[in-house]
């Protein structure tokens, strides 16, 4: 992401301050945390139990603009997750509700919607219009055409991923750290679209994933790069594991080691 000097990053409203007076008691947050915030905006993809829970938390966090990519309309089989899809809605679009739940929450936040799935077609095109990608994603064909438009536009990509009770989580930065190709080269053997899932776990991945949103835009704490973070609430446990560039990588393996 572009860097703006303090003195660039847009005011506060007297309504931000009050909005998020909280949570700029963070210490090292602050009011220029909270600026830089305001100033980026962010492709969700897509928006159910784990893209909703991120664009959710972001849009409560004072994020400036989401983008949120996700096609089709609401049924009753997405409810037992998706939080940003209401019963009342059903048979309606998911982008629609999403927009209409995340204005609900916090109106002062910028929302686009786009009622298309990411693919090779439309990628570059989306990632283009944000600072910073969000794929939440099931199918690994959509998930490998963002971190290609990703890398390509040396855009920092927040890899987040569930199934039953397991979930995983990564930064991506092109050029530094692993990108989604170094880990999985290939589509994962009899990976399905429709598969067990529980909406807490689905929500704990979609929380972590946007506090690493919010590390990476402010700079507080130390975001997953190169560190892949797996955990199973079957046993409550987590680890953080190591993961290093593959200089062979069809997607990254050309671009210069970035210091």
């Amino acid at each position: 992401m572009a860097s703006r000097s303090d003195e660039e990053l847009p005011a506060l409203t007297p309504d931000e301050r009050a909005r998020y007076e909280w949570q700029m008691w963070i210490d090292g947050h602050g009011e220029p945390g909270q600026r830089k915030l305001k100033n980026t905006s962010v492709l969700i993809s897509r928006i159910g139990g784990v893209g909703g829970t991120v664009a959710y938390y972001l849009a409560a966090a004072g994020i400036g603009k989401l983008l949120l990519a996700h096609a089709g309309t609401i049924r009753p089989s997405d409810l037992n997750r998706q939080i940003l899809m209401t019963t009342p809605a059903l048979g309606t679009s998911r982008v629609d509700s999403a927009s209409a739940r995340l204005r609900e929450l916090n109106p002062l936040v910028e929302i686009e919607t786009v009622g298309e799935n990411v693919s090779e077609e439309n990628a570059d095109r989306l990632v283009g219009k944000v600072d910073l990608v969000v794929d939440a994603a099931p199918l690994f064909a959509e998930r490998h055409a963002m971190n290609r438009a990703a890398v390509r536009a040396n855009k920092p990509l927040v890899e987040a991923g569930m199934y039953d009770y397991d979930g995983q989580l990564t930064t991506v930065l092109p050029g530094k750290t692993p990108c989604l190709a170094c880990l999985w080269p290939n589509d994962p053997v009899h990976w399905k679209r429709e598969f067990p899932v529980l909406g807490a776990m689905s929500g704990v991945v979609g929380a972590l994933a946007a506090a690493e949103v919010v590390k990476c835009i402010t700079g507080v704490g130390e975001p997953l790069t190169g560190r892949l973070l797996t955990m199973n609430l079957r046993s409550m446990s987590f680890r953080t594991l190591s993961i290093e560039r593959d200089p062979n990588c069809r997607v990254c393996g050309a671009l210069s080691p970035v210091g």
